[in-house]
């Protein structure tokens, strides 16, 4: 079950002005899913993504890519995001390219814009061709039932193993205007950073400078997103788009340095922290949530390396499941996170509030005691005080579970 989280309440998620979701079902996987989301953007919309960095890259990446890349040079818009769960369109070659932009094409018809005007994703099983004789028909359905206030739906539609909605919601005054931010994810395993290892949608109707979107969205996925790790794969799919309407009435944001980007990049950076943690405590399997804090450290790179180092270690993993402070998994991760030069008799070692290791060796005041009824906990703090400069990073993780197999092994049938 997931750790210490439950769907967010639908009101709690809030409308953004510029936006209507609309949700239908197609059937791709399973009959009567609810398994196809239609986004539609006001025009004069911007939107920015960053996407997975696996060569394998799935049709819909590439298409998106494109489309972002041609809408930027031009002066376009994006007017629609479509999104289908139960298949990938990942590993279909040309093909592949041809259904997507199929559905791009049928999107722009129906919402009177260009197909390079529409953003494609698909997430689900890799290596089968994308069923258009399913999702084509059921695209009117979606279109239909377009409205503001559709975000949990939306957030259910768009789940694959997840077994909770993600969901988070801001407000914040920029220019004395309220500006309302809020995003949907997707992702439960198959999540490790290089980009941002899930889809992930959020949305503002504050209004930037179309020069500062790529930016900010980089900005945001690099505190967030980036920062999440279930089980070291990262996929073919993963998407994180950054949508702003800019329909708030706030005076246009252009300067990266001032107060109000600061107080923007706020705000969307914790509905993306809150949507990247729920990844996590959603994690195939999971029953223990953890975060991992290195500090101390001399560049915020060799901070991340260790970090992700105990993250993904499945010994430390299967430990936390076993409520098993066998803490010399903790250190050997440490010690391959490949800090050539790291001195391990400075740094501290701390789980929870205990300090369980110092000086290269263990702690003489813990006691096994202290670390089993840490382990105990739902909810469990990695410290790290390398104590050789001022730079910090933290990543969140999950345990490693028998389901976690189990969930992965069956995952096709």
């Amino acid at each position: 079950m997931p750790v210490n989280l439950s769907a967010p309440d639908p009101v709690s998620l809030l409308p953004v002005a510029g936006i209507r979701i609309g949700i239908a079902s197609a059937g791709i996987k399973k009959p009567g899913k609810r398994d196809l989301t239609l986004l539609e953007l006001a025009p004069g919309s911007q939107v920015a993504g960053v996407f997975t960095q696996n060569r394998f890259c799935a049709a819909p990446v590439t298409l998106c890519r494109q489309h972002l890349g041609l809408n930027n040079q031009h002066g376009g818009n994006i007017r629609a995001l479509v999104i289908n769960t139960g298949n990938a369109n990942a590993g279909t070659g040309e093909e592949g390219m041809n259904r997507a932009r199929r559905t791009c094409e049928a999107v722009a018809q129906l919402m009177g814009c260009a197909a390079e005007n529409v953003l494609p994703f698909s997430t689900g099983v890799i290596l089968e061709p994308l069923p258009i004789d399913k999702i084509l028909p059921a695209l009117p359905a979606a279109q239909t039932d377009l409205a503001p206030n559709h975000w949990s739906e939306a957030a259910h539609a768009i789940m694959t193993t997840d077994i909770v909605a993600k969901g988070a919601s801001r407000q914040t005054q920029i220019g004395g205007k309220t500006i309302t931010v809020t995003g949907i994810a997707k992702g439960s395993g198959m999540i490790h950073p290089n980009m941002a290892t899930m889809l992930g949608y959020v949305a503002t109707d504050a209004a930037i400078a179309p020069a500062l979107m790529q930016q900010l969205v980089k900005d945001v996925a690099d505190v967030s997103f980036n920062c999440v790790t279930v089980d070291g794969d990262t996929s073919t799919n993963d998407s994180f788009i950054l949508i702003a309407t800019g329909q708030a009435g706030n005076a246009e944001i252009s300067d990266a340095s001032s107060v109000d980007y600061a107080t923007l990049k706020a705000a969307v950076s914790a509905v993306s922290i809150e949507l990247a943690q729920a990844m996590a405590r959603d994690g195939e399997g999971a029953t223990k949530f953890i975060t991992v804090q290195i500090e101390g450290g001399r560049d915020h790179a060799e901070c991340k390396q260790i970090a992700y180092a105990i993250a993904r270690s499945p010994l430390v993993k299967t430990a936390f499941f076993a409520s098993d402070p066998n803490l010399g998994r903790i250190l050997a991760a440490i010690g391959y996170a490949g800090i050539a030069d790291l001195d391990v008799n400075t740094l501290q070692v701390y789980l929870g509030g205990v300090l369980v290791a110092e000086k290269g060796g263990r702690a003489t005041s813990y006691t096994e005691a202290q670390g089993a009824a840490v382990m105990k906990e739902a909810d469990i703090t990695v410290r790290v005080a390398l104590n050789r400069g001022a730079v910090s990073a933290t990543v969140w993780t999950c345990d490693f579970s028998y389901d976690y197999v189990k969930i992965n092994a069956e995952y096709r049938t």
